[in-house]
């Protein structure tokens, strides 16, 4: 695991320390996953992280003890989750106006009512995938900042 945070504070793929340290992609991935590396692979790469071998062996027992993710990782896991529920959702969106669409088709219906649950739904989406995304964020993190800022320089006015 520090293996993998190392790498990820200097901005490094996987293939990337693989090539700096001369090993392999697979070993990279499997002593990121928390599997023991010889000395020699540990050796290789302290050096490439410009650390002592004791220190990364020290480093990697303490995180295999304490493996609780930072506030930063249970953040992105959030995100990447409400990304995956996001996309779920307009699958389902998809295959059940499809098959509302088909439906539509078969009855030879006059109107085409399919087209109501589709808007409908459809802006449910949007909204969904606009704060999903982060797109229109006006009151995100950056507007609360600002109005915190804003009434606390009043106040001392």
């Amino acid at each position: 695991m520090i293996v993998r945070k190392l790498r990820l504070d200097r901005g490094w793929s996987q293939e990337q320390l693989a090539l700096l340290c001369n090993l392999s992609v697979r070993t990279i991935q499997r002593i990121e996953q928390g599997k023991r590396a010889s000395m020699e692979t540990l050796r290789s790469l302290a050096s490439v992280f410009e650390i002592d071998v004791s220190e990364l062996s020290t480093r990697e027992n303490e995180v295999r003890k304490d493996d609780t993710p930072s506030p930063e990782e249970e953040a992105v896991k959030k995100h990447v989750g409400e990304i995956r529920k996001f996309y779920t959702q307009l699958a389902i969106y998809t295959l059940i106006i499809s098959f509302l669409l088909i439906i539509n088709i078969v009855q030879k219906s006059d109107s085409l009512w399919v087209v109501w649950p589709a808007l409908g739904w459809g802006v449910a989406i949007l909204v969904k995938g606009i704060k999903t995304f982060g797109i229109f964020n006006f009151f995100g993190p950056d507007w609360e900042k600002r109005q915190v800022e804003k009434r606390l320089s009043k106040r001392s006015n």
